[in-house]
């Protein structure tokens, strides 16, 4: 460990205000012209440059961001990473990103605080454990981890948990991944960040994309507010504001979208190794390194951009905590926020052409946008470099709604986190 980065190093800097570190990356003032410009400066966005120079040696890139890094959805989830789904196209995107971000610690030289501590889906009823194991026999099938859980191996796993023969959920077992997990989400989007720079990518803040330049019905890049800025092509990633922006392309996007909130308690001692997720209440909960209980549920159903909670989902989020764990019931809750959400019809993301020839688009996460950011970014590099999908992102096409080739997660998997 160099001098930079021991613990003496660390001590001086707190005794200096912290006014000797070098900036992670570089702001830079945008050029005139750019090979490629993605527009929104999350985790898909800083994936999607990084890939673009490090695999396809693509370096004249910008990216633009309306605020600043990661100041969006990137910087608003609970940080889960799990690949259990239903159909073997969502496996296959899903799975693929997980591979990366097994990785992807090394691969930055930056450590993202990976931790695999495995996803349990607890079932309620014999019905559900039907279902359980027909989704743990899709996943084998479709080449990722998955065992199907007894009771009594759900509560190895997590002994406060609700026990009892009377309680409105109880317990008979689930579906277990192994290698999902967590991540610290600010550390995705640095370590992105600074490998992209590093590569020559030029990550502009500050900047918001106001209209796109159209020459022979082609995107020739975009305006901003700070200038015109041409590109050869353009890459979409700015999450539950896609559909604002394909406004200003001239085209509509089959997205809505929602809030989805969540909260933190102060911190306890160790008391959960895992995460959690009760279908029946769409409750879902993790224990923070520092250990805070990270708790979610389902997206409010009332369209909206807002960046924040309110009263009526927290209670029912809270409400679904207690019947998981009654001796949570003491717990003082620190903080709460909202990600805003693009879901579309079927509940799976869009990645491929728009119909603007030379504008890409990657959105349509909805819930499941961070755990997917290395794939998102990596199937998104593949389009703006080659023109072409990549095997893992054809599927997942604006034209399967024409195609009738849905890929209903909703329902296949039964959960959308």
């Amino acid at each position: 460990m160099t001098d930079r980065y021991s613990a003496l190093s660390l001590f001086k800097e707190g005794l200096r205000g912290h006014k000797g570190w070098k900036q992670a990356w570089r702001s830079p003032e945008p050029q005139s012209h750019y090979d490629v410009i993605i527009i929104g400066g999350g985790g898909h966005g800083l994936a999607t440059a990084y890939y673009l120079a490090k695999v396809h040696g693509i370096r004249r890139v910008a990216v633009l961001e309306k605020g600043w890094i990661g100041g969006g959805n990137t910087g608003r989830n609970t940080t889960t990473i799990r690949s259990n789904y239903f159909y073997p196209e969502s496996v296959a995107l899903y799975d693929f990103s997980l591979k990366l971000y097994e990785g992807l610690s090394k691969e930055l030289n930056y450590n993202i605080m990976l931790s695999q501590r495995g996803v349990a889906t607890v079932a309620h009823s014999d019905a559900e454990m039907e279902i359980s194991a027909r989704i743990v026999n899709a996943m084998q099938i479709n080449g990722t981890d998955a065992e199907l859980m007894t009771r009594d191996q759900i509560i190895a796993k997590a002994p406060l948990l609700n026990q009892s023969n009377t309680a409105r959920y109880p317990i008979f077992g689930g579906v277990w991944q192994g290698r999902a997990g967590v991540a610290r989400h600010d550390a995705v989007a640095w370590g992105y960040a600074r490998a992209a720079d590093r590569l020559g990518v030029d990550i502009i803040q500050g900047c918001e994309v106001s209209g796109f330049l159209i020459e022979g019905g082609r995107c020739a890049g975009v305006e901003t507010s700070r200038g015109t800025i041409r590109a050869d092509r353009v890459g979409l990633a700015v999450a539950g504001h896609s559909s604002v922006v394909a406004e200003k392309a001239g085209f509509k996007l089959p997205l809505h979208i929602y809030t989805l909130q969540a909260m933190v308690s102060e911190p306890v001692k160790p008391c959960l190794d895992t995460v959690l997720l009760y279908p029946g209440t769409g409750t879902y909960v993790s224990q923070s390194d520092k250990g805070e209980m990270i708790i979610g549920g389902g997206i409010d159903r009332v369209p909206s951009y807002a960046q924040r909670g309110n009263p009526p989902v927290q209670e029912t989020v809270i409400a679904g905590l207690l019947e998981m764990f009654p001796s949570f019931g003491q717990l003082k809750m620190l903080r709460q926020w909202g990600g805003i959400v693009d879901v579309t019809p079927d509940s799976s993301p869009l990645i491929g052409p728009s119909p603007l020839p030379g504008l890409y688009l990657n959105c349509g996460w909805g819930t499941g946008g961070f755990k997917a950011i290395p794939a998102g970014g990596y199937l998104l590099a593949h389009l703006l470099a080659t023109g072409d999908h990549h095997p893992i992102s054809r599927p997942f096409d604006l034209d399967r709604f024409e195609r009738c080739r849905l890929i209903d997660e909703a329902a296949g998997s039964g959960i959308a986190h």
